[in-house]
């Protein structure tokens, strides 16, 4: 059987990027609406309630809505906006969070995909935290870097578009200084943690790529808790995961440098373990791409479980 799939906001960087993934498989059919059309309320209602499957890529309100106009109840719905990752009736849509977190978005009607930084922080954090190595309350932060392809089409013309009244030469810049930024729920709610982490976020002069890191201070956690201890914990949560891979610590010590650009154009996330014993400190770090596993290689891997297909199909 093909599965019809129409995504709604197809013309976002988000959404192409999806488009692009999907292309070409014999098991899907993408339901496309002519230009003239792809505002039209009517005929996005109509599209998505005769569709299998529907990727809302479209501004949280936005999303809201066309989400509440999907009346058909066979419909499936993965939402890339923020607007439901911490809803109730929706399931997040990161399947290497918990043991049977892919079983859960096989089964769900509604999934809700993780923000990038979101993504990076819950693989590196919640793993410790259901190992009681992080402590529930215990005060955490997070430094993070993305590339400018996260801010959407403004961004990207802002960075690009020299002609554009908005062009900026920025090599770096940091934001959300009113330490409110939307992804700081999720990371909270799906860590299991009591406080929110101080989240530290920032955008650069590349266009796709990002780092997350985690430092902690090994002092803090359980006595002789060392960085062969946080590897452990990682590589066990992620062995068997073909999106995630651990570094070895033989690998981490060798580097003197992490590129935010090392993942980028995959679909996958690296894990870092980086430590100072001597000074009790450690630093985690993810790396990943901001638009493949951190937006649009999410919600196709969602898509993959939702329709029982093959988990990295396309990816």
């Amino acid at each position: 059987m093909v599965a019809k799939v129409f995504i709604d906001g197809v013309a976002g960087t988000t959404g192409l990027e999806i488009r692009q993934r999907l292309a070409g498989r014999r098991e899907l059919s993408l339901v496309e609406l002519p230009e003239h059309a792809r505002k039209s309320a009517e005929a996005r209602k109509t599209a998505a309630n005769e569709s299998d499957l529907v990727i809302l890529c479209l501004p949280d309100q936005a999303a809201r809505d066309a989400a509440a106009a999907i009346e058909n109840p066979a419909v499936k719905v993965i939402d890339a906006s923020t607007a439901h990752r911490v809803a109730d009736g929706w399931t997040y849509g990161f399947p290497e969070l918990e043991a049977d977190q892919s079983k859960r978005i096989s089964a769900a009607r509604r999934v809700s995909n993780p923000g990038c930084y979101a993504t990076g922080f819950l693989a590196l954090v919640r793993p410790l935290v259901r190992e009681g190595i992080v402590a529930t309350n215990q005060p955490l932060s997070v430094n993070a870097i993305s590339g400018y392809s996260g801010g959407g089409r403004a961004m990207i013309d802002e960075f690009e578009n020299t002609d554009s009244p908005i062009h900026s030469q920025t090599i770096a810049r940091t934001y959300a200084l009113s330490l409110a930024h939307k992804h700081v729920p999720e990371m909270r709610k799906y860590a299991g943690l009591e406080h929110a982490p101080i989240f530290s976020p920032a955008v650069a002069r590349f266009y796709r790529g990002m780092i997350v890191e985690v430092p902690l201070h090994l002092w803090a956690l359980p006595t002789g808790t060392d960085a062969s201890t946080l590897y452990a914990v990682l590589a066990d949560a992620y062995a068997g995961k073909p999106l995630v891979e651990v570094a070895g610590l033989a690998e981490a010590r060798a580097l003197p440098i992490v590129d935010a650009e090392l993942m980028k154009n995959t679909n996958k996330m690296r894990l870092f373990v980086f430590a100072n014993e001597v000074g009790d400190q450690a630093r985690l770090v993810a790396v990943l791409d901001n638009l493949g596993k951190g937006a649009s290689g999410a919600a196709v891997q969602n898509l993959n479980l939702m329709l029982g297909l093959d988990e990295t199909a396309g990816l």
